[in-house]
């Protein structure tokens, strides 16, 4: 069974220090779905309008001197615009992550490079964990949220879009009894 899972010292995706001690015990981004059918929807509307144009000035004005030179340097553009909101769209999925540790769970989002967002819950401080998977696609492809409450200011902590959701919040509840027990 494939995992949208690693560990972080062999990828670099944290964007934050870990604290003494701490591990991490797994990885997790949104599901792919997330990333592909967008991706494809943005080339396929940065290629088609130039396929369709292109087809009509053939037919109409030629494809010659000025319309073609026009048509090049529109054509450019079109493309670079599409292609910077695919690689945002990438960026975004990929800077997009939950870090279970043996301490705490880490929502880390980052969705340019000069925007960070970064929440934390300890692991003792986890009271109840939720799974919601509703849906054809969810339930086909096996991806979910995670609600967990917890006993801190912010008391929903929500992972989205998760893959395997339940191998995760079994995970957290294993950690998380560990951690009470070191605790006391």
């Amino acid at each position: 069974m494939a995992r949208d899972t690693a560990p972080a010292h062999k990828d670099g995706a944290l964007h934050f220090p870990l604290q003494d001690d701490e591990h991490v015990l797994m990885l997790c981004r949104k599901h792919w779905l997330y990333l592909w059918p967008r991706t494809l929807m943005f080339a396929l509307v940065a290629v088609i309008p130039i396929i369709l144009a292109a087809v009509f000035l053939s037919k109409t004005l030629g494809f010659d001197g000025t319309p073609r030179l026009v048509f090049s340097i529109a054509s450019l553009v079109w493309v670079v615009y599409w292609g910077v909101l695919a690689f945002l769209n990438w960026y975004r999925y990929n800077n997009d992550i939950w870090v279970i540790t043996d301490q705490r769970i880490i929502d880390s989002t980052k969705t340019t490079p000069f925007n960070l967002k970064i929440s934390t819950a300890d692991l003792v401080n986890v009271q109840d964990m939720t799974v919601e998977r509703n849906g054809i696609f969810r339930t086909m492809f096996d991806y979910g949220d995670i609600v967990c409450q917890t006993a801190a200011d912010v008391q929903e902590f929500r992972l989205v879009a998760i893959p395997h959701p339940q191998d995760v919040q079994l995970l957290v509840d294993k950690e998380r009894d560990r951690e009470r027990m070191r605790s006391k």
